[in-house]
């Protein structure tokens, strides 16, 4: 497997300079940040699925993720404020090229019926928030040892500024969009 940092450095970031015309290569369009967000519902009933969210994020991610507390009561969702509801991992680095590339290359192809990530999920100022609807499609995962399907939200956050520097910067690191019809 073909280390996705040094890919960038080497052929990547010196093409996305000539396709946008920039003076300065670190100018051009870089991954900053993934951040993997589970949000655990039950965990409002039963406090051990946040366990189990929790080592398997961690599974997923390569580090400890951090335990998100609800900030406000809401009494429809029988939710108290201060209560643990959710669990995120933010990832920069090495450790995020290495992610990013188990995503792209082993966990999306996983997916049943997968004919490409949307090419709408773009924020405007060129983040990409991806859904994904179970955890098993990552490798980590034993699927023997999953007590229940949690989907998660993937934001990948990129030092560009607009939509489509960062669509070519992804589409350059291999994130397979779905092809418009």
């Amino acid at each position: 497997m073909a280390n996705l940092l040094t890919e960038y450095r080497a052929t990547i970031r010196p093409k996305l300079t000539a396709d946008f015309k920039l003076k300065n290569p670190l100018a051009a369009p870089a991954l900053k940040k993934v951040v993997i967000n589970m949000g655990v519902g039950e965990a409002t009933q039963t406090p051990k699925d946040l366990d189990a969210a929790v080592d398997q994020l961690a599974q997923i991610a390569g580090q400890r993720p951090v335990v998100r507390r609800a900030k406000k009561s809401i009494s429809n969702f029988k939710v108290r404020k201060g209560q643990a509801i959710g669990c995120v991992a933010t990832l920069r680095g090495p450790r995020m090229y290495e992610f990013f590339e188990r995503l792209v290359k082993f966990a999306l192809p996983r997916i049943r019926d997968f004919r490409g990530v949307p090419t709408e999920s773009f924020d405007g100022r060129g983040n990409y928030t991806l859904g994904i609807k179970e955890q098993t499609i990552f490798p980590e995962i034993d699927y023997d040892k999953v007590d229940k399907v949690r989907g998660m939200d993937i934001t990948i956050v990129t030092t560009a500024g607009a939509d489509e520097p960062a669509r070519a910067l992804l589409i350059a690191l291999g994130m397979p969009f779905a092809r418009k019809t």
